[in-house]
């Protein structure tokens, strides 16, 4: 082809040529003047997205990004109600509990002042304080301790095979089922040192010549205790009897073709399956009993001998509703959620093994 037919018709053989460059880079659109082809043949970068001409790739992914934040937007909606139900009936009274503790408030009537830490270096000084502390540190480790021992060997009696199991395990569930106040008017009743159950079989059987007043001062930390356990050891015979029931009945199989004593059985095959869940179970008992407040109440109000078990939940109380001084009943407050906090926290650091397993 002559040279000035060439030149005269630059225009068609570029389209062409244009069109070619298209065909090889897999490109559909042969318009050639919807695109800029580079002079190597290479598409440009801002239009070699599939989306169309003209869209670079960053809004490509854009629009991919725009359903994953939908569902985000979503799930953050499906548990807000939820995490306000958190932050409204755990988060806030924890924090209007700090600040309350922080003032010279009555419980009723809006006069308060800010004072500061004056509570907390009040109750340092306050006898009643150490006290209660005291009181309630025995009830708590004492009660967990029998429930502990009753619990599991409990449990271990009734995973075995006899007739009318299932009504035994019925009626050892009937303490931790019937409301507190039921159960302390029965106590009250059984305890009582003039008519009361208790003392006519001890008298029965020649082991008191006197009546014992077990709700007085000097036995009335014994029946709050006593009542405790009966009360409270069902739980902890629930949580054990479900494990001990998962566990392979091969591992005690294989025990016994080796000669190992029930006791053997006990500490190397049970004990190990049952540790995880003891680890939860005594966690969740002693701040629980730490904390108990109604079943103290009941037993030691009208009692004559109330102060004798005034652990400090029931001296919160009482500094809050009796003598009203709302602050102190928050600092008291306070001060056990610090205690709970620093004693859970050295609890997971010492079994950290059985942490993690439970």
């Amino acid at each position: 082809m002559p040279a000035s037919s060439t030149r005269g018709g630059g225009v068609p053989v570029l389209a062409t040529a244009r069109a070619l460059a298209r065909m090889m880079t897999g490109v559909t659109d042969l318009n050639p003047y919807s695109q800029s082809v580079e002079p190597s043949g290479v598409q440009s970068r801002s239009s070699a997205t599939p989306g169309g001409p003209g869209i670079p790739r960053r809004a490509g992914w854009i629009a991919m990004a725009r359903p994953k934040n939908r569902e985000q937007l979503a799930g953050l909606l499906t548990i807000a109600p939820a995490l306000f139900l958190i932050l409204a009936l755990t988060l806030y009274p924890v924090a209007y509990s700090i600040w309350l503790s922080l003032l010279e408030k009555h419980s009723f009537f809006p006069q308060e002042k800010f004072i500061g830490l004056e509570n907390f270096f009040y109750l340092w000084k306050d006898e009643e304080f150490w006290t209660s502390l005291w009181l309630g540190t025995v009830y708590s480790i004492w009660t967990i301790l029998f429930q502990i021992v009753l619990g599991v060997a409990a449990a271990l009696i009734l995973n075995e095979t006899f007739v009318g199991r299932g009504l035994v395990r019925a009626i050892v569930l009937f303490p931790y089922m019937i409301p507190t106040i039921v159960a302390v008017i029965l106590w009250k009743w059984l305890l009582n040192d003039t008519y009361g159950v208790v003392n006519y079989w001890l008298f029965a059987l020649g082991i008191v010549r006197d009546p014992i007043s077990w709700l007085g001062a000097d036995h009335i930390m014994l029946s709050v205790i006593v009542m405790s356990v009966w009360q409270f050891f069902p739980f902890v015979l629930l949580s054990i009897l479900a494990r001990l029931q998962t566990i392979p009945p091969e591992l005690y199989e294989a025990a016994k073709v080796d000669g190992a004593s029930a006791a053997r059985r006990f500490f190397h095959v049970t004990l190990p399956q049952i540790r995880g869940i003891l680890f939860v179970v005594i966690l969740l008992r002693s701040i629980w009993m730490f904390t108990k407040f109604d079943t103290v109440w009941l037993m030691g109000e009208g009692a004559g001998a109330g102060r004798f078990i005034r652990t400090l939940p029931v001296y919160a109380y009482m500094r809050t509703l009796t003598y009203y001084q709302a602050g102190l009943g928050a600092a008291l407050a306070v001060i056990m959620f610090a205690i709970l906090i620093v004693c859970t926290v050295i609890y997971f650091h010492m079994f950290r093994e059985e942490a993690d397993i439970g």
